[in-house]
């Protein structure tokens, strides 16, 4: 019988041991993956910024046209070959990224809201409230009649 519950509980040990151990080299290789994917942003944002700093300097050297009602001039005959790239992953961060994280935290609130537990509050508040309102009727129903009978009998005690 002892010797049942000793391997049971090595047993154990080993199993938790294992557990630990597999979710210490989880962590880390996620962590590596979140530190590559730090040093590529690093690494975009670096470049972006080399590109931004290329295209003020060209534009502070270039003349100052006369204002036109044109708003762009992409494509036509005095269009800028040398255009900066601007990667599809940057446009589609910038564009999608906001909307998604407003969907998202929406959608959090949303379930947040209509969860179990929440429901249950709201009740119990909504409980509370409605036999508050009730005791404070009653109340006044009991001191409106107080106050007509007290004024009933103020006028019979005249006449």
């Amino acid at each position: 019988m002892e010797s049942t519950l000793l391997v049971a509980a090595v047993a154990a040990l080993v199993g938790a041991a294992l557990v630990w151990m597999l979710l210490t080299l989880r962590g880390r290789a996620h962590r590596a993956d979140l530190e590559a994917m730090l040093a590529a942003a690093r690494e975009e944002t670096d470049d972006l910024r080399r590109r931004l700093d290329e295209l003020a300097a060209r534009t502070s050297s270039l003349e100052p046209r006369p204002a036109q009602f044109v708003i762009t001039d992409v494509g036509g005959p005095g269009a800028d070959t040398d255009r900066a790239v601007v990667p599809d992953r940057v446009v589609l961060s910038a564009t999608l990224g906001e909307p998604l994280v407003k969907v998202a935290a929406f959608t959090h609130g949303v379930r947040r809201a209509l969860s179990a537990e929440s429901r249950n509050r709201i009740w119990f508040e909504m409980r509370r409230e409605v036999r508050a309102a009730r005791r404070r009727r009653r109340r006044l129903v009991k001191d409106y009649l107080r106050e007509t009978r007290a004024a009933e009998r103020a006028q019979e005690s005249v006449a």
